[in-house]
């Protein structure tokens, strides 16, 4: 995407101006925008160049580059550490294997990532829904403090599929997680320099060592 025209840059008689804050301004000659945009120490930057006349906001151009750079890095961020994890499960699971299975889905959603969660029919339980989608409500049941339902329980093909998405996103959960081993390794440094600085405590004596042995000597 190109950059938007900005100040002497711009090219046309007169601009609909748009304030600082938003407000409109209305209609005006290019030179009166500049000269206001000038007096207010911002930037005259063309937003809409294809109204007529062309839509001009005043704003500090620098700031707005740089806000708008941070939000797109962030974007990226999140979305390219942000995994879709996958989880099957039976209609008919016993209890010992659902267990484990949610141990899963608790890890992966506490790591910001999503979870699918699918349920494989086989045979006559393919004419038996009400057996997924009860299993999969009670998986969102049960992870509701840690996810969301991104995707409702949907038949697809002989499977029925839900997605659960963390309710924190990836870039918070990392972050937490250095700032814990920050921490620790603080305490851990914290802890060698007080064993370092300790001092050794003295022996403690016997009060009769201190006393002098009598003479046993006879003039």
């Amino acid at each position: 995407m190109s950059e938007p025209r900005i100040n002497e840059r711009i090219r046309v008689p007169e601009v609909r101006l748009v304030g600082p804050s938003g407000e409109q301004v209305g209609v005006v000659r290019l030179e009166d925008a500049l000269r206001l945009a000038e007096e207010a120490n911002l930037d005259l930057v063309e937003v809409a160049p294809d109204a007529r006349p062309p839509v001009c906001k005043l704003m500090d151009y620098g700031k707005f580059k740089y806000e708008s750079a941070m939000k797109a890095r962030d974007a990226r961020r999140n979305q390219a550490n942000t995994q879709l994890k996958e989880i099957q499960f039976r209609p008919k699971i016993d209890e010992h294997d659902y267990a484990t299975k949610m141990g899963h889905v608790e890890r992966f959603l506490k790591g910001g990532d999503k979870v699918k969660c699918i349920v494989r029919f086989r045979g006559r339980e393919q004419s038996r829904p009400e057996l997924g989608i009860r299993l999969l409500q009670r998986v969102a049941e049960e992870m509701s403090e840690l996810g969301t339902i991104e995707s409702h329980p949907r038949q697809d093909g002989r499977n029925m599929v839900m997605v659960l998405a963390p309710t924190r996103k990836k870039a918070e959960v990392k972050s937490d997680q250095r700032r814990r081993r920050e921490e620790a390794r603080a305490s851990r440094r914290a802890e060698k320099h007080s064993h370092r600085t300790r001092k050794p405590q003295p022996e403690e004596r016997d009060p009769q060592d201190d006393q002098a042995a009598p003479d046993q000597t006879q003039g």
